[in-house]
């Protein structure tokens, strides 16, 4: 038996499938597991992925990440349990199975049967399940895949209507009429955290129109970057202690804020007279469109509020309370009217005239052309401006009056902030800046959604009007105990929980709302979901919460992150998670955004086919910290492949070459002892470069200790690489030769 020298016909992709071959056949993922069970725990949360998609190679770094920290940790003496988890529910879901089914619209879902739909939404789910296990395995990410929990299952769902009805009953969900940022295309209303993570820059129309005046002989000078909102506009808003001047524009008589002329015309016009806003409150105009003539006593009138600004625009706002908070609060304040020309699915109604029938985007041109046409339109410009679209189809949200159920997290704010600067955060700036600012400003978390693949919202209402009374379902026992009918092999998702009555108290039966709730509910409800807490395994969810750690990439610091915080912090006020490494996104080599239709996705299979897991692997958090943008550039993994792997693989190999020649192995074996004892019992005494590498190699493991002890991942990375080649090759091995 002799050392293999690493020599000819070397191939690192090809030695690490022998090593994941040994690893299987032999199970020793499992029997590291075992032999660890009485060791003290280091608790890790997987964020469930969604398998209806390819993995792409940001995913390997995240698993890269993960299985770094939790190798050490489990080197360092802790049990470390890795339970997958995978989220099935949702819009990704639904999407995926639309274009399938070519529905391209929520009315061609209904007509083609919800239940019918939902089943393959359910057979969909795991469509890539063999592509993200393969992945898993292939970069040598240690996770238990046979025991992972799965946000669909019964069990999963009755742990999250278990943490629903407690919210529900200590009166935290509510139902409300607010204007809700919802996708026209997906037909529902969508949280904020989920908003966040969709804006892009656009370029828009903006139109400055002309309002006339019903008692007087000048127009209100309007601006407004949305004009498929003026058909349903209500109001006019200006700032009751700006001052508005009435200028001779071409024998025009336009009346905007003094602050706002130089920007609005190239030629500034003699003003003609001077008013504070709060002058032209009441005073009446001739609305733009005729399509709600019958709402003439209650609309279109001057109204004054603080949120106008001097910054843009004219200083006067077109208020539509069917479309924007801001609009909807003061509408309601001064009793406007909701006027919605718009379906929620972003069509003009009937009522809309020419436009009836026209998607709001596409009606813009139509609307600003209208305008010119009637001579209303003072001038047209394009407004780059931030806008969110649906995280997950693209379309552009529109903000519109809706009725929804809320969570009241706003009750929570300063605990979750407390909880937020319990949390060990790397970088420590999302701790103190994104997710504080997020916090600070934290609004009712907008849980419902009217889709039809997800938990169901557990809310029963009596069918009685006048009795109305409300009862939440926290589990199936209690489903059975308080239904009709109820079938055996229950199944909780619609349209089958639908069908299930409860009996009310006041002798009628009740209906369960036909909303779903955020996916990011589920996905943050994990910690008890995935032991089915609490109908068992209570003493193995109290171990393992809160965790010791978890890593994502930094889109989930409002996604999952803080679906995390905020459900923890209602239910147990405090943190669910102790340390995390956020992620930064992998950009291809001219730092640029990796997208299908531009052509410069990297394949991780193909990439890890080429180099190897661990040359992808040391590339990824060896290039920047985890937490900075990394740009993917073959060119770099070669460079990694050929200064750090051929390396250590020639120092190796050079040693492996002499080891062979005095027969090492074999002479060990003879004296009965280990090949480190024995080549130790054989060495002389240590000369000034043993005592110097020695030393270096010491100094090398505190580093790389307090880099791993603090979650820093690329300095150690980096210290190991530098005495590799450095110190070892270059120094140790150059100069010893001949020794």
């Amino acid at each position: 038996m002799k050392f293999d020298s690493l020599k000819d016909g070397f191939s690192l992709p090809k030695a690490e499938e022998q090593v994941l071959a040994f690893w299987e056949s032999n199970e020793v993922f499992k029997k590291a597991i075992a032999q660890a069970k009485d060791r003290p725990q280091f608790v890790f949360y997987e964020g469930p992925p969604t398998a209806n998609g390819r993995p792409g190679i940001h995913h390997v770094i995240s698993r890269t990440v993960k299985d770094l920290v939790c190798r050490y940790k489990a080197m360092q003496g802790f049990r470390v349990d890795r339970k997958a988890g995978w989220d099935t529910h949702g819009l990704p879901v639904e999407i995926e199975v639309e274009k399938k089914l070519k529905l391209d619209t929520k009315a061609k879902v209904i007509e083609y049967g919800v239940e019918k739909f939902n089943q393959a939404c359910r057979e969909s789910v795991f469509s890539y399940l063999k592509e993200w296990d393969e992945i898993t395995k292939r970069i040598g990410y240690w996770l238990d895949l046979d025991d992972a929990y799965v946000t669909l299952t019964n069990d999963y769902i009755e742990s999250v209507w278990h943490i629903l009805k407690t919210l529900h009953d200590r009166d935290l969900i509510y139902k409300g009429h607010k204007t809700v940022p919802y996708c026209p295309r997906c037909g529902t209303a969508l949280s904020s955290h989920e908003v966040a993570q969709g804006y892009e820059m656009v370029r828009d129309p903006s139109v400055f129109v002309k309002v006339k005046a019903a008692d007087g002989d000048f127009s209100y000078l309007v601006w407004t970057t949305t004009p498929w909102t003026l058909p349903s506009n209500a109001a006019l808003c200006m700032r009751a202690d700006a001052t508005y001047a009435t200028v001779d524009h071409d024998g025009e008589k336009l009346v905007l804020a003094k602050a706002l002329i130089g920007q609005v015309f190239d030629e500034e016009p003699s003003i003609l007279e001077e008013h504070k806003g709060s002058d032209f409150v009441g005073r009446k105009y001739v609305p733009l469109f005729d399509f709600y003539q019958d709402k003439a006593d209650e609309a279109f009138y001057v109204i004054n509020a603080e949120f106008v600004t001097m910054e843009d625009g004219t200083g006067i706002v077109h208020i539509a309370p069917g479309f924007g908070a801001d609009d909807y609060e003061v509408g309601k304040k001064h009793g406007l009217p909701v006027l919605q020309a718009i379906e929620p699915n972003g069509i003009f109604k009937k009522e809309a005239g020419g436009y009836a029938g026209t998607f709001i985007k596409d009606a813009d041109k139509v609307i600003t052309k209208d305008l010119k046409v009637d001579g209303k339109l003072f001038k047209k410009e394009i407004y780059e401006h931030n806008y969110p679209f649906c995280w997950r189809c693209d379309s552009p949200l529109i903000y519109i009056a809706r009725e929804s159920w809320y969570i009241e997290t706003t009750k929570f704010r300063d605990q979750l902030i407390k909880n937020n600067n319990a949390i060990n955060w790397h970088p420590d700036e999302i701790r103190t800046g994104r997710m504080l600012n997020w916090l600070e400003n934290n609004v009712d978390w907008a849980l419902s959604r009217e889709r039809f693949w997800g938990t169901p919202l557990p809310i029963w209402i009596c069918d009685n009007p006048a009795c109305g009374k409300k009862r939440a379902v926290g589990s199936i026992e209690q489903l059975r105990a308080e239904g009709l009918d109820v079938p055996e092999d229950i199944d909780l998702h619609k349209p089958v929980i639908d069908r299930v009555k409860l009996k009310c108290e006041c002798g009628g039966t009740m209906t369960r709302v036909p909303e779903l709730i955020d996916v990011w509910f589920d996905s943050g409800s994990m910690p008890y979901a995935q032991w089915h807490y609490p109908f068992e395994n209570k003493e193995v969810f109290e171990s393992k919460y809160p965790a010791d750690f978890i890593s994502e990439a930094v889109d989930q610091t409002r996604g999952w992150f803080y679906s995390l915080l905020a459900i923890s912090t209602m239910l147990f006020d405090r943190e669910p998670f102790k340390n995390v490494i956020v992620l930064e996104f992998i950009l291809d080599k001219e730092g640029k955004k990796m997208s299908k239709h531009k052509g410069n996705v990297v394949d991780p299979f193909e990439t890890v086919a080429k180099y190897g897991a661990d040359p992808v692997r040391w590339y990824l958090v060896s290039t920047s910290n985890p937490w900075l943008p990394t740009k993917f550039d073959h060119d770099g993994l070669a460079e990694v492949v050929r200064k750090f792997f051929d390396t250590l693989r020639n120092t190796y190999s050079f040693f492996a070459l002499y080891a062979n020649i005095d027969n090492i192995v074999e002479r060990a074996h003879e004296a009965g002892q280990s090949i480190d004892v024995f080549l130790e019992s054989k060495a002389g005494e240590a000369d000034t470069f043993d005592r110097w590498i020695v030393s270096q190699y010491n100094s090398l493991v505190k580093d790389v200790t307090e880099g791993f002890d603090n979650y820093e991942i690329t300095r150690p990375v980096r210290a190991i690489q530098h005495f590799v080649i450095e110190h070892l090759s270059n120094w140790y091995v150059r100069n010893n030769r001949r020794r």
